[in-house]
Parts: structure tokens; C-alpha cells; sequence
């Protein structure tokens, strides 16, 4: 992960709160093109999404974590996608 540049890039934007390359997901397809190709969506502003081991997965300071299906989690408008 440490050389993963498409992770560095959403480290950035997300950091930054530069969201230039990012808009809101207009369906679940724009999402899962993103985790199958290797990039990272952003989930509220707040986390960037990996998708490992058949499961969701968001970076918090001390690792990656299992993300709770929560009906947040199913509104589009809180998916950023680029």
C-alpha cells in the first residue's frame, strides 16, 4: 500500500478537501468501477474506500477497517467517485 499512488492521490484530495477530480456517484456501478479498478472512492468527505478479501473496507489513522452496512451507507450522495 505504502506505493500505491492511486491511494496517495485520495489521501491527497481527502486531506486537502480538494475534490476537483471527485463527484457524487450517480449509481452503485460508478463505485464498484472504481474499487475493481484500483482507485479509491470517498465515503462522506470523511473516508477513503478500499474493497479487499470480499469485503468493504475504510482507512481510518491506525489501519483499515470492516465498514458497517448502515442505510448511510446506501445514499448515493454521500459517495464521491472520480
Amino acid at each position: 500500500m505504502h506505493s500505491n499512488e492511486m491511494l496517495h492521490c485520495a489521501i491527497i484530495a481527502l486531506h486537502s478537501f480538494d475534490f476537483e477530480y471527485y463527484e457524487i456517484a450517480k449509481s452503485y456501478e460508478d463505485i464498484f468501477a472504481m474499487l475493481d479498478s484500483g482507485t479509491f472512492p470517498i465515503y462522506k468527505e470523511k473516508y477513503i474506500v478500499g474493497y479487499f478479501g470480499n469485503k468493504l473496507m475504510y482507512l481510518e489513522s491506525n489501519g483499515w477497517k470492516g465498514m458497517p452496512s448502515t442505510q448511510d451507507l446506501f445514499k448515493m450522495e454521500n459517495w464521491l467517485v472520480c
